[in-house]
């Protein structure tokens, strides 16, 4: 009895942990993904729930990094609500002027520039925003995604390459 409730404490105190450490990045995650705070909120509320539910996954992995695995059950949970909400109809340009400041960290100057990013097919934007906006290490993109660092640099220069057509409007530097 006794180590049944010592391994539900230590369970317990390691998701206080998990939220408490990485819960702001995966709201902002969650943010950018669904471009709505509300939807947001919950989707990183989901994602902590599924933690929560599949921690003893999580003790049985070998070091793994907490926070890509957290990222990764997150980009899930945004996936599942892309698919089951409306937002194929989402006016990007007025939900991103509606996020908190505190949450975006976007300048005036880069508004174009997170717009493009969120037009960017999933695959893309995936590498775009946990490379860039996470500040992940290209191993831990690459766990996250459950590819290859090759695959990870692949996408990265792909969406880079749009992302350059894209602002230049299609016109490219002679180099």
């Amino acid at each position: 009895m006794y180590n049944t409730v010592a391994a539900e404490t230590v369970r317990e105190q390691r998701f206080t942990r998990w939220v408490a450490d990485y819960g702001e990045s995966i709201l902002r995650m969650c943010i950018v993904y669904l471009k709505n705070i509300s939807d947001a909120e919950d989707a990183a509320q989901d994602a902590f729930l599924r933690a929560w539910k599949a921690m003893e996954q999580f003790e049985q992995r070998n070091e793994a990094s907490e926070k890509t695995w957290l990222m990764r059950i997150a980009i899930n949970v945004c996936h599942d609500y892309h698919r089951s909400k409306w937002f194929r109809n989402t006016d990007l340009s007025k939900a991103l002027e509606e996020l908190p400041a505190r949450y975006l960290r976007v300048e005036a100057k880069d508004v174009t520039l997170t717009l493009d990013v969120m037009r960017l097919r999933e695959p893309l934007k995936q590498v775009i925003l946990l490379y860039y906006y996470q500040n992940l290490t290209l191993q831990e993109v690459a766990d996250v995604l459950g590819i290859s660092i090759s695959g990870v640099h692949r996408r990265l220069r792909k969406a880079e390459e749009q992302l350059k057509t894209s602002i230049t409007g299609g016109v490219h530097d002679a180099e």
